[in-house]
């Protein structure tokens, strides 16, 4: 069955996570994405270990990093000298026909190898051109380098604002702040294109780590704009203690998650065998549990310190709480939800079995697949090339003068 996008053409001269992980789920929506590399290939291929530990798996003798299968599956990619006019010149010939150019590449080196909108735009008026930088093209900061743990988490102040007061500022998983960019990618480039559809138009927009982080946090810095900024969040002294998180017996952590909590205050104290905790009227209302909340924290320390998570599990589901148990990365993939709802899908790779993420959103008429594996540094170049009008003779002059691999 065709992809919903199906017939859409894209370039994405892209490298590590953010903009290959926008391009993915144009693949997996039907898209034909290319992915423009040079001729030493993504750094991302390269990388080998993250946080002290490798990002490679061993799949009958076979060495596969399924964090770059994740975000590159179902592309093709063509190497080529970009410095080189030849390099350039398939580019050109390439964005002639395209739909979308995707990049995450340093503005001063879109510019010297004229990658740039300007030079793209001239070639195909109807081009989307999607461009991402750490910090916006504005500013002190416009051309400054930043990955996303420095631009996104620590800059826009999740590094600042998560983690209890006085304790060590806690660092991002990699590459997460990378995959919040990404869709706001996507919604401009899908929105351009409509625009386009109107118009005949073709347009640059542009997105930045950070600003992509502001938004994300922006419950936070909204307030900060017009008001006193928010405090940092303190398990010990939260004002709803029905919107905190409390220690089980055996070292797990059950979150609750009762934003209005009056609801909840009367299944809660059953769930918890404790209905004289009910009508104490230190804690029978929304206000009283505020100024008592103190103790209510150190009440609700005790009692779930008396049983192991899944008991009290069991419990709030009973009595239907919003709740849920803190989870680890194995757990997540064993969790009854993501089977029922075919979160991982499996990627046929030659090195053998390897299960992926699938894309989060689920077309009805039109299902996400994965279209194959990650290519190789330029694997299709012979393809598209061919594709293209050139000659094998072509081909070979262009391997001699090391413009393509």
């Amino acid at each position: 069955m065709a992809g919903v996008l199906d017939g859409l053409k894209v370039l994405s001269m892209e490298l590590m996570e953010a903009v290959p992980a926008a391009s993915v789920w144009l693949a997996d929506w039907g898209a034909d994405v290319i992915k423009i590399e040079p001729l030493t290939g993504d750094q991302f291929r390269g990388t080998k270990r993250i946080g002290g530990a490798s990002v490679y798996i061993d799949i009958d003798g076979a060495l596969v990093n399924p964090r770059f299968e994740l975000l590159n599956r179902g592309k093709k990619s063509i190497a080529l000298d970009l410095k080189q006019q030849e390099g350039r010149e398939i580019v050109y010939k390439l964005a002639k026909n395209a739909d979308i150019f995707m990049t995450n590449n340093e503005a001063k080196a879109l510019a010297n190898l004229k990658m740039e909108y300007e030079t793209l735009s001239k070639i195909n008026p109807r081009l989307v051109y999607a461009f991402l930088n750490a910090y916006g093209t504005q500013g002190p900061d416009k051309d400054g380098p930043g990955y996303d743990r420095v631009s996104a988490w620590a800059r826009a102040g999740f590094q600042y604002l998560i983690g209890e007061p006085g304790s060590t500022p806690p660092t991002q998983r990699s590459g997460m702040m990378d995959k919040t960019v990404a869709p706001h990618i996507l919604a401009g480039v899908l929105a351009a294109l409509w625009h386009r559809e109107k118009t005949g138009k073709g347009q640059k927009l542009e997105a930045s780590l950070f600003h992509s982080a502001v938004w994300t946090l922006s419950g936070d810095i909204q307030i900060a704009l017009v008001a006193n900024p928010l405090p940092k969040d303190d398990r010990s002294r939260v004002a709803n203690p029905l919107w905190s998180s409390y220690r089980c017996r055996d070292d797990r952590w059950l979150c609750l998650g009762m934003l209005r909590p009056d609801p909840y205050w009367v299944p809660l104290c059953k769930a918890l065998e404790r209905p004289d905790l009910e009508t104490d009227e230190r804690f029978n209302s929304m206000e009283a549990r505020r100024q008592n909340n103190l103790e209510l924290i150190s009440t609700l320390d005790e009692i779930f310190a008396t049983q192991d998570c899944d008991y009290w599990e069991k419990r709030c589901r009973q009595y239907n709480l919003i709740y849920a148990r803190v989870q680890n990365a194995l757990e997540v993939t064993e969790d009854p939800q993501s089977i029922a709802n075919n979160l991982f899908v499996d990627l046929h790779h030659p090195a053998g079995h390897v299960p992926m993420i699938a894309s989060p959103i689920k077309f009805i008429e039109n299902p996400a697949e994965i279209r194959g594996p990650a290519p190789e540094i330029g694997q299709n170049t012979e393809e598209i090339l061919l594709e293209m009008g050139y000659s094998w003779e072509d081909i070979g002059g262009l391997k001699e003068k090391a413009i393509i691999l």
